[in-house]
């Protein structure tokens, strides 16, 4: 499914019954970066926590090339960061020989530099431990005692990891794009529009995978020949029958069941009555499949499931939720608010 079609994904706990504004202003959306290590202190490349309000990420990174005088090919940054919110994310710039320090401070109207330090390697694409967030959602309608039920439901259970209409691009056109282009109907100009679109078509076929496995209700169980992710991380291991443990960890959320991003295959694949699920549901978007694996991407596991950790809420006016939550990398807030809200 792509991002229009997302909305007619299957609910874990069923369509809500309550609707909302969210963005009615970018303080209503914010994003604190968690980091998968802690810079050193030293080093050729500066490190530097920013606090954003209205600008997108890639705008930032060529604020701070222009600012330092630097090539935009030096500076980097983690993940992409939403534009209409407040964001504060770590970029590092590369000044190889060079004393020159930012202090922190206003760098422009928007802008602000937080910390400033230095670490031996520049910060790469996807060195994030995970996001905390804190939404508020406005002019709250309906009933909002099942609201506070599912939030209840969402701390304990965890939601479906769905990729999020980001990913699908503006207008939610990347997957019919990328059929264009596995077609030979259609060359984007560039690696970075290439790789946005298989991005797209790997992430339309995991979620309908992931959508199947919601409605019959097995998206955070164990089937015959699943495999399993540990909580936080990327590694993933056979569920073997019989395992009493399984469950429990299930429970826990320390374990959960995955899903395909299809391509070449590559390393551990399922077995038995998950295999024959996937590769049937696969089968009904062929072309993106053999897309995927002509252009050489190799398949890899994803989360079925989020853990929604440190969930916490309130409602501080009258019509309005303010909540707040930490996910891993490359889970979507939007995936927890579409289980709560309509918005």
């Amino acid at each position: 499914m792509n991002g229009a079609e997302l909305a007619m994904a299957a609910y874990a706990y069923g369509e809500p019954g309550v609707k909302g504004v969210l963005r009615a202003e970018p303080e209503d959306f914010q994003v604190l970066e968690i980091p998968s290590f802690t810079p050193s202190g030293e080093g050729e490349h500066l490190f530097l926590l920013v606090r954003k309000r209205g600008w997108t990420t890639d705008a930032v990174a060529g604020l701070l090339a222009k600012h330092l005088g630097v090539s935009r090919r030096q500076v980097s940054y983690a993940g992409m960061k939403d534009r209409w919110a407040v964001t504060e994310q770590w970029f590092s710039v590369q000044l190889p020989g060079r004393p020159i320090e930012l202090a922190p401070g206003e760098l422009a109207d928007g802008v602000t530099v937080r910390a400033v330090t230095r670490n031996l390697r520049k910060l790469r694409r996807g060195a994030l431990a995970g996001n905390r967030f804190v939404l508020r959602v406005r002019d709250l309608e309906g009933d909002l005692s099942s609201l506070s039920q599912r939030l209840l439901w969402v701390g304990r259970y965890g939601v479906p990891n769905y990729f999020g209409e980001q990913r699908f691009g503006r207008g939610g056109d990347n997957v019919e794009r990328s059929r264009e282009m596995f077609a030979g109907t259609f060359k984007p100009k560039g690696r970075n529009l290439r790789g946005l679109l298989l991005s797209a078509a790997r992430a339309h076929l995991f979620n309908n995978v992931l959508s199947a496995r919601v409605a019959d209700g097995t998206w955070k169980q164990s089937l015959d020949g699943d495999l399993m992710m540990l909580d936080g991380r990327n590694s993933v291991f056979p569920a073997e029958a019989g395992d009493a443990s399984l469950e429990r960890r299930l429970l826990l959320q320390q374990i959960h069941p995955t899903g395909p991003l299809p391509g070449r295959e590559t390393g551990m694949q399922p077995e038995g009555s998950v295999a024959m699920l996937e590769a049937g549901l696969l089968a009904q978007e062929l072309a993106l499949l053999q897309g995927l694996q002509s252009q050489g991407v190799e398949s890899a596991r994803r989360a079925l499931r989020i853990r929604v950790a440190d969930l916490w809420w309130r409602f501080p006016e009258n019509r309005v939720l303010e909540l707040g939550f930490a996910l891993p990398a490359g889970a979507y807030a939007t995936s927890v608010l579409r289980e709560l809200v309509r918005v």
